[in-house]
């Protein structure tokens, strides 16, 4: 008889449980740490700035890493384009609220995270994150940050880790962002259908960089 898999549930249960042991045996106090992705649309500010969305909001499957080790996003509720407004963002088990601190159409969006309750709170923090849009040429560039407080050590091992996840995790929204400029587009339908099915191929010049982290006293 052949043996069961895992269900996509059951692994994340597993990665939450690895989560709360490695915690309790490493976590001390948090460090700040921050990854910014840089990504190149052909399309300008204001069309780019029309598609802007939260992770919660990107349509299509997250990637596995994302499916494995998060809750699986549902929706938001709230406005994020009118500062001082709080986002709601529901997960099947769980949620964060975003605070919109800035809104400088179409150059800037900077929310902060005011609560979390993902299961994952005694190893990453969520603190803050920005969408930077600037013009350049005909085209766009886009850098998505992410703040968050780490607890794992040893940090030289985590880093890495917590890198790629958020690399993965900016990547699926830019991607998301890149498909809705093209459905938006009439011309361009049959791309934007092409896109969906290959899981959303990602923009031209997608890059992510790591900024040197720093302790928060």
């Amino acid at each position: 008889m052949a043996e069961r898999m895992p269900t996509a549930s059951e692994r994340r249960k597993g990665a939450l449980g690895l989560y709360r042991l490695v915690s309790s045996l490493f976590a001390r106090e948090g460090v700040s740490e921050a990854v910014s992705t840089r990504a190149h649309f052909d399309a300008s500010p204001e069309a780019v700035w029309r598609y802007i969305m939260f992770y919660e909001e990107v349509p299509g499957r997250p990637p596995f890493l994302l499916r494995t080790l998060l809750p699986c996003p549902v929706r938001t509720e709230g406005n994020k384009a009118r500062p001082g407004t709080e986002v709601r963002c529901v997960y099947r088990r769980g949620g964060l609220v975003k605070l919109i601190t800035a809104v400088e159409r179409p150059h800037l969006l900077r929310f902060d995270a005011i609560e979390q309750r993902l299961g994952i709170e005694g190893c990453i923090l969520a603190l803050s994150g920005s969408y930077k849009i600037y013009a350049c040429g005909n085209a766009t560039d886009v850098a998505l940050t992410t703040n968050y407080r780490a607890y794992l050590r040893p940090r030289n091992i985590w880093r890495p880790l917590e890198a790629l996840l958020m690399r993965q995790l900016h990547g699926h929204i830019l991607r998301g962002v890149s498909a809705a400029i093209l459905s938006g587009n009439p011309a361009m339908q049959p791309a934007a259908e092409s896109l969906a099915a290959r899981g959303g191929a990602p923009p031209r010049g997608l890059a992510c960089t790591v900024p040197q982290s720093s302790f928060r006293r």
